[in-house]
């Protein structure tokens, strides 16, 4: 009976030693640099034209906002 308490015993302490090797802690990652590095793997990956494309037409929106500003900008000069 003692020697199975015992194997017993050993077999629980083995298994618990066991899990908790195999347990990993992640580093912590700043979401911006996570963001960063996915929008790269997303650009060499299956979809990478879009991404891209999707990115210059983002760019293209900020331009013409930045156009339109100036322009407000300069109509309201010339009205002074």
């Amino acid at each position: 009976m003692k020697v199975r308490a015992a194997s017993a015993t050993v077999l629980v302490l083995l298994a618990l030693m066991v899990a908790g090797c195999g347990k990993k802690e992640s580093p912590p990652t700043d979401a911006a640099t996570e963001q960063k590095e996915a929008l790269e793997r997303a650009k060499k990956g299956a979809f990478g034209t879009q991404v891209k494309a999707l990115e210059d037409a983002k760019g293209l929106g900020a331009d013409l906002d930045r156009k339109a500003r100036e322009s407000v900008e300069k109509a309201e000069q010339d009205t002074k």
